[in-house]
């Protein structure tokens, strides 16, 4: 293998390319598994949800945050309820500020056609660095007890 090609003379490695390869091989795999892999998971909701079902949606919008996916809040509109776009937009801006701890706004919302879209991705989780500080010096146990506890002890 030339290490130095445009140097006078050349520079030439000899090597086992067996052992090249599969060094390669490694170091692909090694960076592929440091990858992160973002799904994108869909909730659908109508204009006309109540509270307690939107509660519940809410919930799984939140486990989806906290597992580190974006989310697609879709808003679906039958009949006339197209031509009140205004609620949608209110529900979902209702969802964002729930959830505003968890997550962040993507894309704001977009009606296209009869959906209303808004998609939503998970804030950086800032660590919490605990392992840097100094331990705690565990403190000696009391050395009370009855005269025949002493007596065991030494």
């Amino acid at each position: 293998m030339e290490v130095a090609p445009d140097a006078d003379p050349p520079v030439v490695r000899m090597m086992d390319y067996g052992k090249f390869k599969y060094q390669k091989e490694q170091a692909r795999k090694a960076a592929r598994k440091k990858q992160v892999n973002v799904n994108v998971r869909e909730i659908k909701l109508r204009p006309k949800i109540g509270d307690n079902d939107f509660n519940t949606k809410r919930g799984h919008v939140e486990r989806f945050l906290r597992g580190g996916d974006k989310v697609k809040v879709t808003i679906m509109f039958r009949g006339r309820e197209v031509q009140h776009p205004a609620l949608g937009e209110k529900l979902l801006r209702r969802l964002a500020e729930d959830l505003d701890e968890l997550g962040r706004i993507e894309s704001q919302p977009n009606l296209d056609g009869r959906n209303m879209i808004m998609v939503m991705s998970p804030k950086k989780v800032v660590k919490e660095e605990t392992e840097a500080e100094e331990p705690q010096p565990e403190p000696e146990p009391q050395r009370s007890g009855s005269r025949r506890e002493r007596a065991a002890r030494g």
